[in-house]
C-alpha cells in the first residue's frame, strides 16, 4: 500500500492526489499510519467522523487513514460528496466491512473515485464476491512466491484427529506414547486426572486428553525458544475448560481472549450453568483490567512482547487480522470453512528469529474444509486467479518426514573421506576447513528439523522400527557432541539463538541431557587457571593447540588496533605453526609447544626483546611496536636503538597521559593537542639527534600513535 500511493502521488500524470486509506479495525489503522510515517510520507489518521469531514472539506491532507465506521458517523452530521477524479481509495482487509451500510456511504463521499482493494483471502459467495466488489484482479502475490522469497515461512499441517477421536485401543496408543518418559505411578495419576469422577463429560475428557497433548508437545518443541501458539476452540465454555487444564498439568502457561460474556461468540447454545461460568471469568478480567480493551491489550501484549503466556486461547477474536511474529504453532479445536481457514492458518506464518515453519496441529479434521477452500479460490481462474495461486499454502508434515532418511544420511556424507568414523579426533580434523564446516551444520540443521517433527508425530513413532528411531537418536546425540567439540576447537561464536533451545529441548525429551555436552561460553585466554582446567578436558595435543590457537585468533583480531605490531607478529607466529603442523612438520607435542609460546606472548609474559624501562607500561610498549619499524631506517650513535626508541615510546605516553579527560576520543580539540605535542616533539628529536625525518613520516607515526591511543581507551 505504501509503494502504490507513492507511485500515485508522484505520477506525473495525476494532478494533485490524494490518497485514503482504509481499514476496518482501530489497530490496522494505527500500524497502517505508523508504516507511511516510519517511510517519510506527510500522512493524517482521522480521529473521528467530525475530523474525516473536516479533512475532505477543506482538502487538508493529500494521504488520509481512516477506519471505515467513520463515513457511516461523519454522514449523520451531514452530507458531502468530493466528485474529484483524483481520489485514490487503498482499503485493506477488503474482503471484510465492505458489503454494508459504511461502504455504501464512503462511495457516496466519493462517488468518482478509484477503488482498489487488498486482501489475501477475497470473499467468494455470490452476493459477496470481493472481485465484483472491486472490479477484478490487479496483481496476486501466492503464497508459493512469499515463501520463495522468505517473505513468510511455510506452513506444516499435522492431523491428530484420529488417535483423540478413535476407539480405546488407539486412544491407549496415545496414552502409552506421551507417557513413555514417566514413572508407573504417574501415569496411574495422569490417567485418573483424565478419568475421574463419574458426571466428567465424554467432552470434558476429550478436552483434558488435548490439553495434555497440546502441552507436551509445545513443552518438548517449543519451551524457551521465544516462540509462541494459539488454541482455537469452538466456544467460550470450551476456552476456559482448556484454561483450566492448563494450569491443572502445568506444562505449559495459556491465557483466554474472547469477548464480553453477553454476545455468544462462536457458540448458539450455552447452558446456564456454562455462562454461569463465562460471566464470572468476565467479571474476573474486568476487575483485573478495569475494561475489555485494557484486558485484551494486556494479553495481547505479553503475548507479543514477554515469555509468558505462551499460547493464546481464542474463539473467534485474533483468528484473522492478528500479527505476532513470534505465534509459531496453531493448535486447532475448531471448525473453520472458506477464507476462515486460510484467515487463521496465516496467523503462524510471519518470520521470527529461529523459525523455519509455521505449524498447524488439527484436532478437528479440517483438511477436507482446507481443500474445498482451495479447489474454491481455483475456481476463480476466469477471473485470473490459477489454481497454483493457492497450492502450497500448507504442506502435511508427512511430506518433510519422509525427507528425514536422506536428511540423515546428507549429514554421513560429510565425512565420507574419514576411515573411522568413530573417531572422534579424526571427525573434528575433518572439518578444520571452515567451508566443510558450514556444510557440516547446514546438513545437521536440516536434520534436527525434521527428526524434531518426526518424534513429535504418532504415525512416525507407530509406524517406524524401534531400532531405527535409536538409530536416529543415537546419530543426532553423536552429531551435536562433535558440534560441540569443533565449535570449541575451532574458536567458533556459541548461539544462544532460539534454535539452540529448541535443540536443548529435544535433548532433554528423547536423548537424555547427559548424553550430549552442552554448549558454552568460552573461558577468557587471560584467566589463566580456568583456561587451563579448560584445556584438561581435551584429549589430544592437537586438539589443545588448536583451541588456544582459534582463541588467540579471535583475541588478536579484537585487540588488533591496540598494539598492531604486536599483535601482527603473534598472528603470523600462529599461522606458521598451524601451517608446518598440517604439512606434518610438527608432530602434535611441537604444535602444542609452539602455540603456546604464541600465548605466552599474548598474555605479555614473553617481553625479552623490549627493553627494561617499558616494564609496566603497557601503552608504551604499544607505541614501540608501531614505530619501531618506520625508525629502524634513522641511526644514531648514542643513545642505542632500542633505548631511543623506549624513550620515545614513554614521552608519547606521557604526552597523551597529560591531555586526557574524560570521553577524550570525542573531542577533536583534545586530539589536535596531542597530534601538535607529539609532532613538536619528533621535531625536537630531528634537531637533536640529526634524524632526516620528514614531515610526511612525522604525520604518519603521529596518526598510527593516536589510533591506538582512541582504541584502547574506547
Amino acid at each position: 500500500m505504501v509503494m502504490l500511493a507513492k507511485a500515485l502521488v508522484l505520477d506525473p500524470a495525476i494532478l494533485n492526489p490524494k490518497i485514503v486509506l482504509v481499514t476496518d479495525r482501530v489497530d490496522l489503522d494505527d500500524q497502517i499510519y505508523k508504516t507511511f510515517q516510519a517511510c517519510g510520507k506527510s500522512v493524517v489518521q482521522a480521529k473521528t467522523g467530525e475530523h474525516l469531514l473536516e479533512l475532505i472539506t477543506h482538502n487538508k491532507a493529500s494521504i488520509i487513514t481512516t477506519i471505515i465506521d467513520k463515513f457511516e458517523t461523519a454522514s449523520r452530521k451531514r452530507k458531502i460528496s468530493d466528485a474529484s477524479c483524483n481520489i485514490f481509495v487503498l482499503v485493506d482487509e477488503s474482503h471484510r466491512s465492505q458489503y454494508g451500510i459504511s461502504h455504501a456511504k464512503m462511495q457516496n463521499v466519493f462517488p468518482n473515485a478509484c477503488y482498489i482493494g487488498f486482501t489475501g483471502t477475497p470473499l467468494l459467495k455470490k452476493e459477496k464476491t470481493t472481485t465484483k466488489k472491486f472490479g477484478g484482479f490487479i496483481h496476486k502475490y501466492t503464497m508459493n512466491q512469499a515463501v520463495a522469497d522468505a517473505a513468510v515461512t511455510p506452513l506444516l499441517y499435522e492431523g491428530r484427529m484420529s488417535e483423540l477421536h478413535g476407539d480405546q485401543v488407539q486412544l491407549d496408543k496415545w496414552f502409552e506414547r506421551i507417557t513413555q518418559d514417566l514413572t508407573p505411578k504417574q501415569k496411574t495419576d495422569l490417567k485418573h486426572k483424565f478419568r475421574r469422577e463419574e458426571e466428567l463429560s465424554k467432552s470434558e475428557q476429550r478436552i483434558a486428553e488435548i490439553a495434555y497433548d497440546i502441552g507436551q508437545h509445545f513443552k518438548t518443541n517449543f519451551n524457551g525458544t521465544g516462540k509462541k501458539g494459539q488454541l482455537a476452540v469452538s466456544s467460550k465454555v470450551m476456552a476456559l475448560a482448556y484454561k483450566k487444564y492448563f494450569d491443572e498439568f502445568g506444562d505449559v502457561t495459556a491465557e483466554v481472549v474472547i469477548s464480553a460474556s453477553d454476545t455468544r461468540e462462536g457458540n448458539t447454545s450455552v447452558n446456564e450453568g456454562s455462562l454461569e461460568a463465562v460471566q464470572a471469568f468476565w467479571k474476573a478480567m474486568m476487575a483485573k483490567y478495569g475494561n475489555e480493551q485494557k484486558y485484551q491489550d494486556s494479553i495481547i501484549g505479553a503475548f507479543k512482547h514477554s515469555d509468558e503466556p505462551e499460547i493464546l486461547i481464542v474463539v473467534d477474536k485474533l483468528l484473522t487480522g492478528f500479527d505476532a511474529p513470534r505465534n509459531t504453532v496453531l493448535y486447532l479445536d475448531k471448525r473453520l470453512k472458506e477464507h476462515n481457514i486460510l484467515q487463521a492458518i496465516a496467523r503462524v506464518n510471519r518470520l521470527f528469529d529461529g523459525k523455519d515453519f509455521g505449524l498447524i496441529i488439527d484436532y478437528r479434521g479440517i483438511f477436507g474444509e482446507l481443500n474445498e477452500a482451495i479447489d474454491n479460490y481455483a475456481a476463480l481462474e476466469n477471473e485470473g486467479f490459477d489454481r497454483e495461486d493457492v497450492e502450497g499454502t500448507l504442506t502435511d508434515v508427512s511430506e518433510e518426514i519422509r525427507l528425514l532418511p536422506q536428511r540423515h544420511t546428507n549429514v554421513w556424507e560429510v565425512f565420507k573421506e574419514v576411515g573411522n568414523q568413530k573417531d572422534l579426533e579424526a571427525m573434528q580434523r575433518h572439518l578444520e576447513p571452515e567451508d566443510r564446516r558450514q556444510r557440516f551444520y547446514e546438513t545437521l540443521a536440516l536434520f534436527i528439523k525434521t527428526l524434531q517433527l518426526a518424534l513429535a508425530n504418532a504415525r512416525f513413532q507407530d509406524g517406524t522400527p524401534v531400532a531405527k528411531v535409536s538409530r536416529y537418536k543415537n546419530d543426532l546425540g553423536y552429531f551435536l557432541n562433535l558440534r560441540t567439540a569443533i565449535k570449541h576447537r575451532y574458536g567458533e561464536t556459541v548461539d544462544y539463538s532460539s534454535y539452540e533451545k529448541q535443540i536443548r529441548n529435544m535433548v532433554d525429551k528423547y536423548i537424555g541431557a547427559d548424553a550430549v555436552t552442552q554448549l558454552i561460553a568460552p573461558v577468557n585466554i587471560f584467566v589463566i587457571d580456568e583456561f587451563d582446567k579448560e584445556l584438561e578436558t581435551i584429549g589430544s595435543d592437537a586438539g589443545k593447540a588448536d583451541v588456544i590457537a582459534a582463541r588467540m585468533k579471535k583475541t588478536i583480531t579484537e585487540k588488533m588496533e591496540e598494539d598492531p605490531a604486536l599483535y601482527k607478529r603473534l598472528s603470523e607466529l600462529i599461522d606458521e605453526a598451524i601451517a608446518e603442523h598440517r604439512a606434518k612438520r610438527l608432530s602434535d607435542r611441537e604444535y602444542l609447544d609452539k602455540i603456546r609460546v604464541a600465548l605466552e606472548g599474548l598474555r605479555g609474559k614473553s617481553t625479552s626483546e623490549l627493553p627494561d624501562k617499558l616494564k609496566g607500561r603497557d601503552e608504551a610498549k604499544a607505541y614501540y611496536g608501531v614505530l619501531r619499524e618506520p625508525m629502524a631506517r634513522y641511526n644514531v650513535a648514542k643513545p642505542s636503538q632500542a633505548d631511543l626508541l623506549a624513550d620515545i615510546a614513554l614521552r608519547i605516553e606521557d604526552i597523551v597521559n597529560s591531555h586526557k579527560i574524560r570521553d577524550w576520543m570525542r573531542s577533536q580539540d583534545v586530539k589536535n593537542h596531542i597530534i601538535n605535542d607529539i609532532e613538536d616533539y619528533f621535531y625536537s628529536l630531528k634537531g637533536r639527534y640529526e634524524l632526516d625525518i620528514d614531515f610526511g613520516m612525522i604525520e604518519t607515526m603521529t596518526n598510527q600513535v593516536l589510533a591506538i591511543a582512541e582504541r584502547r581507551d574506547s
